[in-house]
């Protein structure tokens, strides 16, 4: 059986959480980061020296990075269901899986911050608008490019929707005045309804 470790607060987390239940593999959590601690043992340090979340364990193989455990998830288990075989078609949908970590997530982080967690530094309505200008700007790309597909990469549910829906979640469910999104909305509540994403993302944001 695999073991996830981290919280499932966490965006990185519930990316990896989501994955492995589309693929059918069957799993343990382990609570670790944030409240829960535990980061900073040495056997933690050797599962993962950057002492962050996730890390999966796959027998005696360790993997962190969310993004690279998707990968290895859906390469791995997943070839029938989210994985793509086809360069380009994989080439797209990793290009979406990098946005989120370059682009989305570093928009939403002030918002969640600030509005949901009230954390010092992060409260200031500056900082906050700041962020919320910078997710809607992102939002108005992803609206566009779900515009005439069912999903990121086009007909085929994969990788990509996983990681950018994670994102999506906590766009429409913090307690925020966002723009109209009619696809991106269509989109997510699509990728909600699927039992392995009910699963993975816990209602509400915390």
């Amino acid at each position: 059986m695999l073991k996830i470790w981290g919280r499932l607060s966490s965006i990185n987390v519930q990316k990896v959480v989501w994955a492995a239940g589309e693929v059918g593999k069957a799993f343990e959590r382990i609570d670790v980061g944030g409240p829960f601690g535990g980061l900073d043992t040495p056997e933690y340090r050797a599962m993962n020296p950057n002492r962050q979340i996730p890390v999966l364990e796959d027998g005696d193989f360790h993997l962190w990075e969310s993004n690279s455990i998707v990968r290895y998830l859906a390469a791995r288990y997943g070839a029938a269901d989210i994985w793509e075989a086809d360069v380009v078609r994989r080439a797209e949908a990793e290009r979406w899986m990098d946005w989120m970590l370059s682009e989305l997530q570093p928009a939403l982080a002030p918002v969640l911050w600030g509005v949901v967690r009230k954390a010092p530094g992060y409260t200031d309505p500056k900082v906050i608008a700041e962020g919320m200008k910078r997710a809607e700007a992102l939002m108005t790309i992803l609206e566009a490019q779900l515009a005439d597909k069912p999903f990121l990469s086009g007909e085929r549910f994969g990788v990509a929707d996983i990681t950018v829906g994670c994102g999506a979640h906590r766009w429409f469910n913090m307690p925020v005045e966002r723009a109209e999104r009619p696809v991106v909305r269509r989109w997510y509540e699509a990728l909600f309804a699927r039992p392995a994403a009910q699963a993975a993302l816990p209602l509400p944001i915390t």
